[in-house]
């Protein structure tokens, strides 16, 4: 089996799309998130979606199933908040290896039935690393500016946790999305390298961040210039961005990523822009449309979808990645 690097330098890879909105569609109740194991647990499940890893194996399973089906190379675990610090919203901060761990396994086990079937395309699990709901860099208090609800040393160790069950449970890679905080980001970093050290191994590791808004800054503030080099010091697979906006607002964020890093580029971008009721209307031929600009003016090896996108969006962006080649690394280049 070729390694994901050499794979890159041949052909754009297809990265799965959203996990959530893929599970809205089960209309699980309370109970269902509870199952039998949790059925008198003193606060309410719903909504906990990485908890369906072990009350809803099956579901989980399928949603990798159909990313699969439609092309996907690589597919992120049910892991979004599966860190001490998202979970102790449940009370479940001691559940968080067992999650991680059955989540990485559940996709693993799915991916090597695709890669069983054709080895000819190789597909690859990345354990999903979310930002948690806490952030370093900035107080949640205005009247007190100076003040941390969160510790850099807090999120190094609830993030190595999370990345040791990630890879005991058989995940390729490791991915560190939806970063709008990169002090945040910086502490996933630090564990996954003091991890990788302990145990002697390498392992490829996606970098993802998220552009807030029009001003083209990250929530804490940061450009697209400014994060690259924040997290260049750390060997890393990829950098991008994800989440946010629609497909056609990251071109010149991605545009600023292609033109200055010697890494693969990502992009994984929402079905555009939440409408009124939170939902996203954009369909997969739309997107797809958008999603040609990337690949035309080869910005990235890496694509796929954030909110809103289903498998009909990721059959759509697959069929149209095939035709183009991928961003060529700048060392190649020069």
């Amino acid at each position: 089996m070729k390694n994901i690097k050499e794979l890159l330098t041949e052909r754009v890879l297809v990265l799965d799309g959203a996990m959530g909105t893929m599970l809205q569609r089960y209309k699980f109740t309370e109970e269902d998130f509870r199952g039998e194991r949790f059925k008198d647990w003193g606060h309410p499940l719903q909504g906990n979606n990485d908890l369906l890893s072990l009350t809803q194996p099956d579901a989980i399973a399928e949603v990798h199933r159909k990313y699969f089906e439609a092309g996907a190379d690589i597919v992120e675990t049910n892991t979004f908040s599966g860190t001490t610090i998202a979970m102790a919203d449940y009370n479940m901060e001691t559940l968080v290896y067992e999650l991680n761990y059955e989540s990485a396994r559940i996709a693993k086990k799915v991916a090597d039935e695709f890669t069983a079937k054709n080895p000819d395309k190789p597909r690859f699990v990345a354990g999903s690393i979310g930002p948690t709901n806490k952030t370093a860099s900035m107080s949640p208090d205005v009247n007190d500016p100076g003040f941390r609800a969160i510790s850099f040393d807090d999120l190094r160790i609830a993030y190595k946790q999370q990345v040791e069950a990630l890879l005991d449970g058989g995940s390729d890679l490791l991915l560190v999305e939806t970063i709008f905080d990169t002090l945040n980001a910086k502490a996933a970093l630090f564990a996954i390298e003091e991890v990788k050290e302990e145990r002697g191994v390498e392992v490829p590791i996606m970098v993802s961040g998220t552009i807030t808004d029009a001003s083209g800054r990250t929530l804490s503030g940061q450009t697209a210039e400014a994060f690259l080099i924040s997290i260049s010091h750390i060997p890393i697979l990829s950098v991008g961005f994800n989440c946010a906006l629609g497909a056609n607002q990251l071109v010149p964020h991605l545009e600023v990523l292609s033109g200055k890093t010697e890494f693969f580029v990502s992009a994984h971008p929402n079905a555009g822009l939440p409408n009124a009721f939170g939902e996203y209307d954009e369909t997969p031929a739309q997107m797809a449309a958008q999603i040609k600009e990337y690949l035309e003016k080869g910005l990235v090896n890496i694509v796929g979808g954030c909110c809103g996108t289903t498998p009909a969006h990721i059959r759509a962006i697959a069929d149209l990645a095939e035709n183009f080649k991928p961003r060529k690394l700048l060392v190649e280049s020069i």
